[in-house]
């Protein structure tokens, strides 16, 4: 008997052995003052925490309370934070022609940053302080310095889709005719003036975001003693690219081994509850409740009055349906607000839309909080404001789990309708549960899939790198077998065009011999 008690103890050893990962020294680094931008990073870094490895996190947004294994690296008060303070006429100004001074702009004083007397400390410390080093990838390269400058594999992270900016660097395949661009607000099925339009775009944009990005060349010079030729260098230096999509949602597209898609990481919203009257507000919503937020930054109430008031329509025109929607300052608001409304300034947005009451959700169509209503089974009514917004939405249109209106045109006629539709047409309901499931059906839940590949890099290093990323461009495009196969055609054709020449000459010469010969006694 003793002997089976051993047998199974030592069993039991080796396999806690054989499961048990050495405590990784991780460096998370996500300097952009957006809180929708740290979501996907800080459910990254608790989760990691929680496996046993030890994390230092540099954001403007440390823990309210303290995780084990968790260091806050705070930056609060460097940098103003744009939550609840984005106007409506201010996300009218982000278009493709500015795009150009938003990249400068958000990249240089995010950038100038590493001035930082915490960063200071951070760039002191020797090489090998950390095993990985992950950092969010935007308009920022010069913070991708970090992986050289600790020895260590280095994860950026994108909070949205793979950017059109770093399908080439990285190698990664992209065809613009059937793989809309993020800011055209297509679908993959497009008409040849859009794939006219989408191929434009794919060009120009990345193009237009490295000339912009070039000038963090000094900070890295500067901070990190590296001299750069361009700044796309530092690309070389990431081992894994995250991302924050997945098939369901932003289509099927073609990628290298080195990008690995996270999306839904955010979706279980852990630790977020309902207040107890939010929550007898919602058990109370017997009719079906519709939730509006425009994300953490974008204020509704700075909406144009008429759009407003369109708002306030169809809250009427739908009651006894509640309406639950979220508004940094209700004071702004006009007058008269609908009965069957609620407003809050803040509300647990993953808690909200778990709730079985909660039956459409009008949103501007950003990834975060579009992943979160799929997961969870909520269909969509969007107004896309702008960058990947109108791609998004236009997506899960085409999808049937979402109705689109354009947010400058939009009436109380257009607004009801569109709600309406969603909640009274069954397809909508029916389309997105399925998508959820799709959404949900992995073989690893997105968080085991983002703590594997980390400890991945820790153990392999950059071995996932496309050879491809080691070509230059002409290279990468085969311009110069393009060049060969033309030149050799060229050449080919003019020694046949010779010879044939040539072959015409003999044969007009052995027809006419008189004539030839008449032409040599002239001659002679």
């Amino acid at each position: 008997m003793w002997l089976i008690r051993v047998f199974f103890l030592l069993t039991f050893v080796i396999i806690i052995k054989n499961n048990n990962v050495e405590s990784l020294k991780i460096l998370g680094l996500f300097p952009l003052p957006g809180k929708s931008h740290f979501a996907t990073g800080e459910e990254l870094f608790k989760i990691l925490a929680q496996k046993g490895h030890q994390i230092d996190v540099v954001s403007h947004f440390p823990q309210k309370k303290t995780y084990q294994n968790y260091n806050d690296i705070s930056l609060v008060g460097s940098a103003p934070i744009p939550v609840n303070n984005v106007t409506f006429e201010s996300t009218r100004a982000i278009t493709g022609f500015s795009l150009g001074k938003f990249v400068k702009t958000t990249g240089l004083e995010t950038c100038d940053l590493l001035a930082h007397p915490k960063m200071q400390e951070l760039l002191n410390k020797p090489k090998g302080s950390y095993d990985v080093i992950i950092v969010e990838i935007f308009t920022f390269n010069c913070y991708l310095a970090f992986g050289k400058h600790f020895d260590a594999p280095l994860i950026a992270v994108s909070t949205l889709a793979v950017p059109d900016w770093l399908y080439g660097p990285l190698s990664s395949p992209f065809n613009p005719s059937y793989m809309p661009t993020m800011t055209t607000g297509y679908s993959q099925e497009m008409t040849l003036y859009q794939r006219l339009v989408n191929t434009l775009v794919s060009h120009i944009i990345p193009h237009v975001f490295h000339y912009y990005l070039e000038e963090e060349r000094g900070h890295v010079e500067k901070y990190f003693g590296r001299k750069l030729s361009s700044i796309q260098e530092l690309y070389e230096d990431i081992s894994l690219l995250f991302v924050n999509s997945h098939y369901s949602i932003n289509g099927i597209k073609p990628t290298t081994p080195d990008i690995i898609d996270i999306g839904g990481l955010h979706v279980g919203g852990t630790g977020q509850k309902l207040t107890e009257d939010l929550k007898k507000w919602l058990d109370e919503s017997t009719h079906g409740c519709v939730y509006i937020s425009f994300g953490s930054m974008v204020r509704i109430e700075t909406l144009p009055i008429d759009k407003i008031q369109a708002f306030y329509k169809m809250f009427n025109n739908i009651s006894p349906v509640r309406v639950l929607m979220k508004i940094a300052d209700p004071k702004l608001l006009p007058p008269n607000l609908p009965n069957n409304v609620m407003t809050s300034s803040w509300l647990p947005q993953v808690a909200v839309l778990k709730h079985e009451q909660v039956k459409a959700f009008v949103t501007h169509g950003g990834l975060m909080g579009t992943q979160e209503a799929i997961g969870w089974g909520v269909p969509l009514i969007g107004l896309p404001l702008f960058g990947d917004q109108h791609t998004n939405i236009q997506n899960f249109a085409n999808q049937k789990i979402a109705v689109k209106l354009d947010v400058d045109n939009f009436n109380e006629h257009t607004l009801t309708n569109a709600v309406k539709e969603v909640l009274n047409n069954p397809e909508y309901m029916h389309n997105v549960k399925e998508a959820s499931a799709l959404f949900m059906d992995r073989p690893m839940s997105a968080k085991d899939t983002a703590v594997y590949w980390v400890e991945y890099a820790a153990r392999h290093g950059n071995r996932l790198k496309s050879p491809g990323r080691k070509l230059t461009w002409w290279k990468f495009y085969l311009l110069d077998v393009y060049g060969l196969v033309l030149g050799t055609i060229l050449l080919a054709s003019y020694i046949v065009k010779k010879i044939l020449g040539f072959i015409y000459h003999l044969i007009c010469s052995s027809k006419n011999p008189k004539k030839n010969l008449s032409k040599n006694k002239k001659n002679k």
